[in-house]
């Protein structure tokens, strides 16, 4: 049986990815959600995926310019159960991307402190722009916590400063612009990093979520 006959995917509620990529995904925190989509074995959910605003108004008006900044959008969560079939990933995103009726420009992370090259992205013809720039995160003293994501915090809080990990940074192309998009990018194409990557544990089993249709 083929993976696009095995595997289907479909839109989903955000709802469906909160225990996915609060427990299973290494970053452990909800992002910006604008689109999901889960991959589906028979009814069972088997992988999410999500894609949202970034955080950057900056970012959004680099990528093409500031006539393209509202088209710019993060692939922002990747989530699958471990010991699919080779290029059940790829298809995850192809198939993802198919069910888009938007022109979007996304762009996509892989993390070097985790040891990520973004072979998925190599895999499915992302264009590859370069690291991040070097950064400094202001983080809640004891609890390496970013200030932004807790405003449970007061005036008797310490801060401490630590240098941002750097990011391979991807890009790709959604919808009948996409062509127009490709000429606008703003940023130097490189060729693909390589190198060894690194396996998080992503070994959690969520509780089995069955399709509703």
């Amino acid at each position: 049986m083929s993976i696009k006959s095995k595997y289907q995917v479909r839109s989903i509620d955000s709802e469906q990815t909160k225990e996915w990529l609060l427990k299973k995904h290494y970053l452990k925190r909800m992002p910006n959600i604008s689109y999901a989509f889960g991959l589906y074995e028979g009814q069972i959910l088997i992988g999410v995926l999500t894609i949202g605003k970034p955080p950057s108004l900056s970012l959004c008006e680099n990528v093409c310019g500031v006539e393209y900044k509202n088209f710019v959008y993060e692939l922002n969560r990747l989530c699958i159960n471990d010991k699919l079939p080779k290029n059940t990933l790829s298809h995850f995103l192809g198939a993802s991307f198919n069910l888009i009726r938007d022109n979007l420009i996304l762009v996509s992370y892989a993390d070097t402190q985790w040891g990520h090259h973004g072979y998925i992205y190599q895999a499915t013809n992302w264009v590859y722009t370069g690291l991040t720039d070097p950064k400094v995160d202001k983080l809640i003293k004891g609890n390496e916590k970013h200030s932004r994501h807790n405003s449970g915090y007061n005036s008797n809080t310490e801060f401490e400063r630590k240098e941002r990990s750097r990011k391979h940074r991807y890009i790709y192309f959604v919808g009948k612009r996409k062509r127009e998009f490709r000429k606008k990018l703003k940023w130097e194409v490189l060729p693909y990093p390589k190198g060894d990557n690194n396996r998080y544990d992503s070994s959690y089993k969520p509780q089995v979520q069955i399709s509703l249709f």
